[in-house]
């Protein structure tokens, strides 16, 4: 017959510690508590001066807080109807929370897609796990487009931008945040050959620009249009590019420029002018110049600027199948 001790034993086993939760759940034990505390969602049956233990009951509870802010739902608002065991209705068309919750904190998104909000709560506080989930989700059901411009980029740019007022505080929180969304972006990018020979793509950034996640959601999208690409990232040399150029004879060029620092004129003009082919049948490349860098550097003969990532993909696609 089982004893009390048995008995007390054995509730012991089925419960767990605060870091076994926060290593369950993909959160830092400091996110748990402070959902404890500021919202109540603590182990029932707590008592004072011995370590806390969370039944599955409670952790059921903390799983379900996870699922709603990982859909964009505010944490006060999302604790309440963990604790009530009630699952929110579609947000389908529902508008975007006017104040960001969660204090000092909290990424300054302003108005954005759901979808981005949760993602930004995420990678504040360090849930790889949510963080994967939700950009693959964004990238399935959004498209590519659309999860690039109203997900990822507002989040990101939110992530910098507190970097630059907190300081190094908010870096870690951009690495991870950054690593990430390319892996989203990689997950859908293939370099398979094209059912009608077609010369590809060259991607490239700036020699002084290390800032390449752009030019994977470029990849990514031409992958999916069945547009033939090099990838070759970010900081390529001068002689790199141009040689690439002159051995691939590419369809197009886009050289990547995320600040004015890294614009370089010269070379788009250069890269812009190279030839390649037998004498006679030379060609030149349509050069695409994206990025913010580019901007009030005038027109460049020879050039494109999209502006967006979906004008980037049409003008590419139409190059290579011309």
């Amino acid at each position: 017959m089982e004893t009390f001790n048995d008995l007390s034993a054995s509730l012991a086993e089925a419960s767990i510690t605060t870091g076994g939760v926060a290593r369950r759940l993909g959160v830092s034990p400091t996110t748990v508590r402070s959902w404890e505390r500021r919202y109540g969602i603590g182990p029932t049956g707590h008592e004072a001066g011995r370590h806390r233990r969370w039944s599955p009951g409670d952790v059921a509870v903390l799983e379900a807080m996870c699922r709603l802010t990982a859909r964009g739902v505010p944490p006060a608002e999302a604790a309440r109807l963990a604790l009530e065991g009630v699952a929110p209705t579609a947000r389908k068309g529902a508008g975007p929370e006017p104040r960001e919750p969660g204090g000092s904190r909290a990424l300054p998104l302003g108005t954005v897609r759901p979808e981005c909000r949760g993602l930004g709560r995420a990678a504040v506080r360090l849930d790889a796990p949510s963080v994967e989930r939700m950009l693959n989700r964004a990238v399935d059901d959004l498209g590519l487009v659309t999860a690039w411009d109203e997900v990822m980029m507002p989040a990101l740019r939110a992530v910098g931008r507190k970097w630059l007022a907190e300081g190094e505080r908010y870096v870690e929180v951009e690495h991870l945040l950054s690593w990430h969304v390319s892996g989203a972006l990689r997950r859908i990018t293939s370099c398979t050959d094209p059912a009608v020979p077609t010369a590809p793509v060259l991607l490239a950034c700036m020699p002084t620009e290390l800032h390449s996640l752009p030019l994977e959601a470029v990849a990514a999208g031409l992958s999916g249009r069945g547009v033939p690409f090099r990838m070759f990232g970010p900081a390529v040399p001068a002689e790199a590019l141009t040689e690439a150029v002159r051995r691939i004879g590419p369809s197009a060029v886009l050289v990547w420029s995320q600040s004015r620092t890294t614009a370089d004129v010269r070379l788009a003009q250069f890269a812009a002018a190279t030839a390649w082919g037998p004498r006679g049948a030379r060609a030149r490349p349509a050069v695409l110049l994206a990025g913010p860098g580019w901007a009030g550097t005038g027109r460049i003969a020879g050039t494109v600027r999209p502006k967006t990532l979906a004008d980037g993909l049409a003008v590419l696609s139409s190059l290579a199948m011309s």
